[in-house]
């Protein structure tokens, strides 16, 4: 979860919303970005769907059954809906996300087999969150 909260610090210096992300597979990381909506004109480019798409190009497989996901904001529905098409192992985050995290609305957004848990960093994380959007309002 530190190496995501470095990508959250990323995001959060390049005028991002300050999220990351690690994908992480028999102990090593395959993946790792932070959101990247403004500077690819991309609304779903999403920190976990980054890692979505490099970690499936780099493995060949849509697939991502082993895999753990630690990401600094509870993953909106959109996010869990592809974390579900990868029948992604395991989420972790951070902070939660009352107004738009996937628990919210059900966690059967996520594979029925993913494991899902909050994990440590969550007032960092939130801290992080919180600065960005102070700073812009």
């Amino acid at each position: 979860m530190r190496i995501a909260i470095q990508e959250a610090h990323a995001a959060l210096a390049a005028g991002e919303v300050p999220v990351g992300a690690v994908l992480v597979l028999e102990g090593a990381i395959i993946a790792r970005d932070h959101n990247r909506t403004e500077q690819l004109c991309d609304p779903t480019a999403h920190a976990e769907i980054l890692c979505l798409t490099a970690a499936t190009s780099h493995l060949r497989s849509k697939y991502l059954r082993k895999a753990t996901l630690y990401v600094t904001l509870e993953p909106c529905a959109m996010c869990a809906g592809a974390l579900n098409w990868a029948q992604i192992g395991e989420v972790v985050f951070a902070a939660p996300d009352p107004e738009r995290g996937f628990s919210r609305y059900t966690p059967s957004l996520l594979h029925p087999r993913t494991v899902w848990r909050q994990g440590p960093f969550g007032e960092e994380a939130l801290a992080l969150l919180q600065r960005f959007f102070r700073e812009r309002r």
